[in-house]
């Protein structure tokens, strides 16, 4: 599985993981319970997002925490220039430590909130995980998009009735076309987003 989603970057995914498992435990990131399934309800899981991203794409993952799941998406997918967007100071300089550990490139971290990021920011895609429900999210992140691009929230079970709940919040941030989508079938558990395209 780990070359499978990692390639030739296979090491860095191992050095990220080692990094969760002892750093960003001793820091409060990660729960303790969770350090058995890192590889496969944290790194796996967020990495595969890259399925439903094209080329070459920008990105902001919001709320970015340990780098869930920005880090996972930047190792797998070196195309894409990922930005990590951290409100809390001890989260943001976890963030620039590890990726400048890791030589990532292709990643750079911004202390700042979703909100203030003000209307210059145009992304491709907008990702987040486990930060707020679906119409928070869209309020934060698809101002962000610009016209045509999507936000993709991580969500679970709740995912339908969310964007039944929140349908009305989406419109009024600009957003068109919410649905569900899986991604990771080869994992034992796939992934499920909410897809939310920006009007073009």
């Amino acid at each position: 599985m780990l070359a499978r989603i990692f390639g030739d970057r296979q090491d860095l995914a191992v050095a990220y993981h080692e990094s969760l498992a002892t750093d960003a435990t001793t820091r409060g990131f990660i729960g303790p319970r969770e350090k058995p399934r890192l590889w496969d309800r944290h790194i796996y899981n967020c990495a595969v997002i890259g399925e439903a991203i094209p080329e070459g794409a920008r990105v902001i993952d919001i709320g970015s925490g340990a780098g869930l799941p920005g880090i996972p998406l930047a190792i797998a997918r070196p195309d894409l220039q990922v930005t990590l967007l951290e409100p809390l100071l001890k989260r943001s300089n976890y963030l620039a430590e590890i990726t400048e550990k890791l030589g990532l490139d292709n990643v750079t971290v911004i202390r700042d909130r979703a909100e203030n990021l003000g209307k210059d920011a145009k992304f491709d895609v907008v990702t987040s995980r486990a930060v707020a429900p679906l119409a928070k999210l869209a309020r934060w992140s698809l101002p962000l998009c610009k016209p045509g691009g999507m936000m993709l929230a991580m969500k679970g079970a709740s995912a339908s009735e969310e964007i039944e709940r929140d349908k009305s919040a989406i419109k009024r941030a600009q957003g068109e076309r919410a649905e569900i989508i899986t991604v990771g079938a080869e994992l034992e558990e796939s992934t499920t987003l909410i897809r939310v395209h920006r009007v073009k």
